[in-house]
């Protein structure tokens, strides 16, 4: 199934992060008869995964894999099928990645304490750590970098069925907020404060750095602010084309059948032919329009959203950037004195995530001397 995975492009990598659209990738088609409700949108997307136990759901805590989960529940026992098996990670040392006591109180709330499953995780899941390594062996680069926190699950799940809450944070949030007024407008304007592209990436060369910004720009100028539009725009990017297919091409590679959801086209489509015509909602009132009052509060209560670089920058990264040697980078784009210097400070720059795995699989290459794995095209 590795044929199968779209990969990063060396800019990609060398930007940390995937900007553009797909041109494979479809335009949604509208659908004809009468329109579902989100709910029962997602209900029937999940379906698929319930019919093929054991059904593992990637749970965080955070809204969107408590959406999943909350939903999967309901369709369980309404069919008469297994409930579905919530699958958290609990990290040390990473408080800003801690999410515990929502998790709790939503497993509550489910009544899924006997099926909840707990991983722990220390060191394991560094970029380039022992989880991160049988991955990269075995597929290659992969987007995103993180990808490697969904093997052992994926691995759990295996001749069973995976849910995920991926594309929440596309689909539900992300919106670009204007000021209620004009004085605020141009408050805001003064102040040089409104919402601008991350400053040019430091280890990039001068030239490429101000490609990348011109590319985030017109990606930024791009987004729609109906969210029918966005909806159909977020679902042909290249940056969610290659996290789903590429989680349910390893999926697949484990006899795991993985489901996103939030994704579904009929859930995309009932979302739009509801709401469409809504500019700019907030996450909040997308998650009641959809739970439609038929789920628990505590699941789309707000709650601080989890970071996790704690998580993925650990010994592993550490080491292998402190003993770097400016090699297994694209010197075109890399300016390899610069990024030794964003490296040398800890914790770096979260974007040269994809680089520090790229430098990695270029050592295993080079010791092995085998051809590099899946090199950036």
């Amino acid at each position: 199934m590795t044929d199968l995975i779209p990969r990063p492009t060396a800019r990609d990598v060398a930007y940390g992060v995937v900007l553009g659209l797909d041109p494979a990738a479809p335009t949604p088609a509208a659908r004809s008869g009468p329109a579902l409700s989100p709910l029962v949108a997602l209900e029937r997307a999940v379906l698929p995964a319930l019919r093929r136990p054991p059904c593992l759901v990637s749970f965080s805590g955070g809204l969107d894999s408590s959406l999943v989960l909350a939903i999967a529940a309901r369709v369980a026992r309404r069919e008469g099928l297994p409930d579905p098996v919530p699958v958290t990670w609990r990290f040390t040392d990473a408080p800003r990645a801690q999410e515990t006591p929502w998790q709790a109180k939503i497993i509550a709330e489910l009544d899924l304490t006997r099926q909840w499953q707990i991983l722990q995780a220390g060191d394991d899941l560094d970029l380039v750590g022992p989880v991160a390594r049988r991955l990269l062996t075995r597929y290659g680069q992969v987007h995103p970098p993180s990808r490697h926190l969904h093997l052992p699950i994926v691995e759990l799940a295996r001749g069973g069925a995976l849910l995920t809450g991926v594309g929440g944070d596309q689909i539900l949030d992300g919106w670009r907020r204007r000021p209620a007024s004009l004085r605020a407008r141009l408050g805001r304007l003064r102040a040089g404060l409104r919402r601008r592209p991350p400053d040019p990436l430091p280890w990039l060369r001068p030239e490429v750095a101000r490609q990348a910004r011109r590319a985030f720009v017109a990606e930024q100028r791009a987004e729609p602010h109906r969210l029918a539009a966005r909806i159909a725009w977020h679902l042909r990017r290249r940056d969610l084309t290659m996290t789903r297919v590429g989680l349910a091409a390893i999926a697949a590679d484990h006899d795991v059948l993985a489901v996103a959801p939030l994704l579904d086209e009929r859930f995309a489509a009932a979302l739009a032919a509801r709401h469409g015509r809504l500019r700019s909602p907030s996450r909040r009132e997308l998650l009641a329009v959809i739970a439609d009052a038929a789920l628990p509060p505590v699941i789309i209560t707000p709650r601080r959203k989890a970071t996790f670089d704690e998580v993925f920058l650990r010994a592993a990264t550490r080491e292998l950037v402190s003993a770097w040697d400016g090699s297994g980078v694209d010197d075109s784009l890399v300016d390899v004195a610069a990024l030794r210097r964003e490296w040398s400070r800890w914790r770096f720059d979260s974007r040269t995530a994809a680089l520090v795995q790229q430098v990695w699989l270029a050592g295993l290459s080079a010791t092995e001397g085998r051809p590099d794995l899946e090199a950036p095209r």
